[in-house]
């Protein structure tokens, strides 16, 4: 069987450590990472010319063409009207998004909760999930990013995860609901089976971290660490401040890839590309049989 592979990076809208922005050094830099089937990337830009070094280029359509043959599903999270571009009807977003050469079977967008935070910055947050025909069959892959300056939103944030995993459980095992053919009532594939990947805004030693991996009160399969799965008890390695301590004093680990338990045995590769600086995180594999 061939083998699966999954990349996950927070690409800063393209900006490396040098400052320039530049969205065909990060696919080249994810090619050479590994030969993959899924990039899940976070901090895409479309129309937001205030960021440092972008030009308010439509990085999901830019993406989508330096990957041909791969399928672009975006994940808008941010969406509100351009102030800074030129047409009335410009918007300006800012999410997440999953390229894949596999076939995708259905995707959704999950808006992340956002309650009230008047003391932090804050933004809507989203979730990207498609339905994958992977070689061993129907796979979700989950992609978000979460809130960084509000504890109160991340917590929240995890929370949802926690359903949206328990409500796909349910799907899974509810195959014969609809009764009609064709149109959107017909029936999807929508497995237990899943990743999930994001860049967290928390590290291993966050009770946060733990809750997200917490067992269900019923059959629901949890999801479990890759890393810890094939590494035990390693530390982690760093995936933000490694080149950039400008923005980060010290590096840290914040990005994770998490696999639901029935998936563990097929985990052969974990691993975090730390030689590059083609962003301020780093791009982290997943490798499964």
């Amino acid at each position: 069987m061939a083998q699966f592979n999954l990349i996950t990076w927070n690409i800063q809208w393209g900006r490396g450590c040098d400052g320039s922005v530049d969205l065909r050094r990060i696919v080249d830099t994810a090619r050479a990472t590994a030969d993959f089937d899924v990039l899940c990337l976070q901090e895409v830009a479309r129309n937001l010319p205030d960021l440092p070094g972008s030009q308010g280029e439509d990085q999901f359509r830019l993406l989508a063409e330096l990957l041909p043959g791969y399928a672009a599903i975006e994940g808008i999270g941010t969406d509100v009207r351009a102030a800074n571009v030129r047409g009335s009807g410009a918007r300006s977003q800012f999410g997440n998004m999953i390229l894949t050469r596999l076939p995708v079977l259905q995707a959704f967008r999950h808006l992340l909760p956002w309650p009230a935070d008047p003391e932090v910055p804050s933004m809507q947050r989203v979730a990207v999930e498609v339905v994958l025909q992977a070689p061993w069959g129907p796979l979700r892959v989950t992609t978000t990013h979460l809130e960084y300056y509000s504890a109160r939103q991340r917590a929240a944030q995890v929370e949802r995860l926690r359903e949206l995993q328990a409500e796909a459980a349910a799907h899974a095992q509810d195959v014969s609901h609809s009764r009609k053919e064709g149109g959107p009532f017909e029936n999807a594939a929508r497995p237990a089976s899943g990743i999930l990947t994001a860049d967290f805004n928390f590290r291993p030693d966050d009770p946060l971290y733990a809750r997200l991996q917490a067992p269900f009160a019923d059959a629901t399969p949890r999801y479990v660490d890759s890393w810890e799965i094939r590494h035990p008890g390693a530390p982690h390695v760093p995936t933000l401040g490694v080149f950039d301590r400008e923005q980060w004093p010290e590096p840290f680990t914040c990005d994770f890839i998490f696999v639901t338990g029935d998936l563990a045995r097929r985990v052969r590769e974990a691993r975090v590309n730390s030689d590059t600086d083609a962003s301020d995180h780093q791009p982290v594999l997943l490798s499964l049989d």
